[in-house]
């Protein structure tokens, strides 16, 4: 990457990144450690919707600096304007996406509120400890420019704006739609595609450029999911089951891949390799994690390469628990796949040196619905011969089940959280409404594969001074693995 500060934003490349050799994309006191890419900051979204406390949601900033006194803290809040907005996933202004170009700057943190629609443009450069709002994109102009609402992820572009995913149209029904941010003055410059079919739900997405395409996935309708998960509404087509694939450069959709009625696609990632013309897809209702691929006729093919199988049970829902795969990610040197089992309740780690052919290779329960001594008595299981012990973390045991992670640069750290989305959250885990999610630190063995939980790091949301809050993902200053691409 030549001299620290002489090139752009972020890493030139992901292995780049692992070794931390120059963080270009923060404050200049911050660059060149020359002690590895060690995390000191995270920021977490945390929200009140849905727990019956009138609060906005805000930001949170953790220290997670072992040198620290205020090690495993929320050391800043920084509260929205407004109340119910439900953050929910987040994005960078500018990303290594642009790190060619010295002039770009990783200044801003960009929060789309799932259920609002308005975004918010949070400034982290001028006191990365404690970040302060800049601006705020009204729902109104993603409606009048893009017919568009419900905002999920957000991505950099190697171009200098921002594009985000949506959910749905202003009436909350679903629609696949993306929009555009100028990366500068931050307003909405319309939609992304341009014509043609739109699918008819949204979620997240991840493009490769070098392969011409993007891929995007589907969640459900808006209207349907804010109020809860109903099982009918499965088989009445208001959850997604398609891989959406789109050429980047006519921004039109060319291909749906078709992954089975119920399978309901969340995150997905590409391998970090910019060449790379493959990624994996983790389907939360089908429990399946599968693998996307372009064929030798340059079409996009997907198969399945991993399934967890839903269990028997008593005392719950419906008389099948499956597992709700609800994160992936993969490691930046493309040797690890982690995904969170949200109801199951534990975290997985497989060794994907061959994608086609993943191996589980660690996996550590964090709560979730099966644990011994809960309500739900497990009766048939092709996994476990019993059924898990209750985690606990510093005398406390741990509400809710594993959700959203992040892993440290260097591949040796796994943050995780355990809130999946307020209305869900107050249905399968209403302890975790009264006594608020959690964030816990997993060490990883990046030599042979395994997970362990780290005693010694726990950060309580039920503690904070406006009441139990539910915290959500999980981003560093300098960037991560699953908001950063490299073009």
């Amino acid at each position: 990457a030549g001299k620290c500060g002489a090139c752009g934003p972020g890493y030139a490349s992901p292995l780049e990144a692992m070794k931390g050799k120059c963080w270009a994309s923060i404050p200049k006191s911050w660059n060149c450690f020359g002690v590895g890419p060690r995390e000191q900051l995270l920021y977490v979204p945390c929200i009140y919707r849905n727990t019956g406390i009138g609060l906005p949601d805000f930001l949170a900033t953790v220290d997670v600096d072992p040198k620290s006194p205020q090690y495993c803290q929320v050391i800043h809040r920084l509260p929205m304007p407004n109340v119910g907005d439900e953050l929910h996933h987040s994005g960078w202004n500018i990303c290594s996406s642009c790190h060619g170009d010295p002039s770009k700057s990783r200044d801003f943190l960009i929060l789309p509120s799932l259920i609002s629609s308005r975004i918010y443009v949070v400034d982290v450069r001028t006191d990365p400890r404690a970040p302060r709002l800049h601006k705020v994109v009204e729902a109104e102009e993603l409606a009048q420019k893009g017919n568009a609402a419900f905002p999920h992820t957000s991505h950099c572009l190697g171009s200098g704006e921002i594009l985000i995913s949506c959910l749905g149209d202003p009436e909350g029904n679903g629609k696949g739609t993306f929009i555009l941010l100028d990366a500068e003055t931050f307003e909405v410059k319309g939609n992304w595609e341009k014509g043609g079919e739109i699918p008819e739900l949204g979620y997240d997405f991840w493009y490769q450029p070098r392969h011409d395409v993007l891929i995007s996935t589907e969640w459900g309708a808006p209207k349907i999911l804010a109020q809860g998960f109903d099982p009918r509404d499965v088989q009445k087509g208001h959850y997604g089951r398609h891989l959406n694939v789109w050429e980047w450069g006519g921004r039109r959709l060319r291909q749906r891949l078709e992954l089975g009625a119920g399978s309901v696609p969340l995150e997905i990632r590409f391998l970090h390799r910019p060449d790379a013309a493959q990624g994996l897809v983790g389907c939360a209702l089908s429990g399946e994690i599968w693998r996307f691929h372009k064929n030798s006729e340059g079409k996009w093919e997907a198969e399945k390469v991993i399934e967890v199988p839903s269990k028997k049970v008593q005392g719950w829902l419906l008389p099948e628990m499956p597992a709700l795969i609800t994160d992936i990610l993969i490691s930046l040197d493309d040797r690890f796949l982690y995904f969170s089992n949200w109801l199951h309740g534990d975290v997985r780690q497989y060794d994907i040196s061959d994608p086609q052919n993943p191996k589980l290779v660690g996996q550590v329960f964090l709560g979730g619905s099966i644990s011994k001594g809960g309500a739900v008595m497990v009766m048939e299981d092709r996994e476990l011969r019993e059924q898990p012990e209750p985690c606990m973390v510093q005398g406390k045991k741990i509400p809710g089940g594993p959700q959203m992670l992040q892993l440290s640069l260097d591949g040796k750290r796994l943050y995780v959280t355990t809130s999946l989305f307020s209305a869900w959250d107050r249905q399968f885990y209403p302890n975790m409404i009264k006594e608020g999610s959690v964030m816990l630190q997993l060490d990883v063995d990046t030599a042979r594969g395994g997970l362990a939980v780290n005693p010694q790091f726990l950060v309580d949301f039920g503690q904070e001074p406006g009441g139990p809050c539910l915290a959500h993902e999980m981003r560093y200053p300098g960037g991560d693995c699953t908001s950063d691409i490299w073009v």
